[in-house]
């Protein structure tokens, strides 16, 4: 057959055709949501895939623990992401607090000392045993998995962005993962925008990082506030993670308040369609604050925009 440009646009087209029915099973798995970068031919079939919403301790109004998960219950809020500083003396109180309820711990959120790429050892040792100490706590608590930013830019004397930076992180993650899995959770990277850290501000650049190190325990996380200033698609950096994604940071988009506090701007269906298409069943968890005097009207009003773009998406 003669290599003209009509015979070869037939031909890509018969290969990209055949290669999406292989990404979806060969049509089999056309009644469900498609994982594992598998969504793109399945995304119309995953209108019943559950938004699971999760708070930040500071988000609920409440004077305590209980009142904080009170509020969040009335809500059907059914994920708690508490701050990794000081964990481990607060097993008892969470897992107390959360005791017959619909709540779960979510991911935890840093707390950690130190910084994994500083340039001196002490600093580093710092990290990796701040991190083993609140990946045991996470365990307990049955998290998701222990969120870590590799380095601020506040944060010198820092290792340079090379290659070997990157060997260099991708062998202290992998040895913090197989910890993690031991602990049946996981350490999440989190990928910042360029205001607040000069390495790692994309979720694609995290995921290669999980698929290289090739570790359970080594997952990625997607944070909307970040991600509007460094993706060029909410839903393709979403696309870009997969299997890897193990959680989702939620903020308005102008401000790093409360979802709708910015109008317009506010817009999250893109990025919920591409966590649809994906099969995205964990958390998306409020990190952010709020202009509002009146809190529990802003989180209530919040809470119902990101169920209604939900689904839309």
């Amino acid at each position: 057959m003669a290599l003209d440009r009509r015979n070869f646009i037939r031909a890509a087209a018969a290969t990209v055709g055949g290669a999406a029915l292989s990404a979806c099973g060969g049509g089999k798995k056309k009644d469900a949501c498609c994982k594992d970068g598998e969504g793109a031919c399945c995304k119309s079939k995953c209108k019943d895939l559950e938004l699971k919403l999760s708070f930040q301790e500071g988000t609920p109004p409440g004077d305590n623990l209980n009142a904080k998960f009170d509020f969040m219950e009335n809500l059907g809020i059914v994920g708690f992401e508490p701050g990794g500083r000081g964990l481990a003396g607060r097993v008892k109180e969470i897992k107390d607090a959360l005791s017959g309820r619909n709540i779960k711990v979510s991911a935890i959120c840093a707390g950690f000392s130190g910084f994994i790429l500083s340039t001196e050892e002490k600093v580093r040792q710092e990290c990796i045993d701040t991190m083993h100490e609140i990946i045991t706590a996470a365990g307990e608590l049955g998290s998701t998995g222990v969120i870590i930013v590799p380095a601020f830019n506040s944060q010198t004397p820092v290792m340079p962005h090379t290659q070997e930076t990157r060997d260099f992180l991708c062998e202290q993650f992998d040895l913090l993962g197989t910890f993690a899995a031991q602990h049946n959770t996981t350490v999440i990277l989190e990928p910042l925008n360029r205001g607040e850290a000069f390495y790692l501000r994309l979720v694609a650049d995290a995921a290669s990082i999980c698929r290289d190190i090739n570790n359970p325990g080594v997952r990625c996380l997607g944070d909307f506030w970040h991600m509007t200033r460094e993706e060029t698609s909410d839903m393709g950096a979403f696309l870009s993670a997969g299997k890897y994604l193990q959680h989702v940071h939620m903020a308005s988009r102008k401000r790093r308040s409360m979802p709708g506090e910015d109008g317009d701007a506010d817009n999250y269906v893109d990025g919920f369609r591409g966590l649809k298409m994906i099969g995205y069943d964990k958390y998306v968890s409020f990190e952010c604050g709020c202009q509002s005097s009146d809190r529990a009207a802003t989180v209530t009003a919040a809470v119902k925009l990101l169920r209604d773009q939900w689904e839309q998406a």
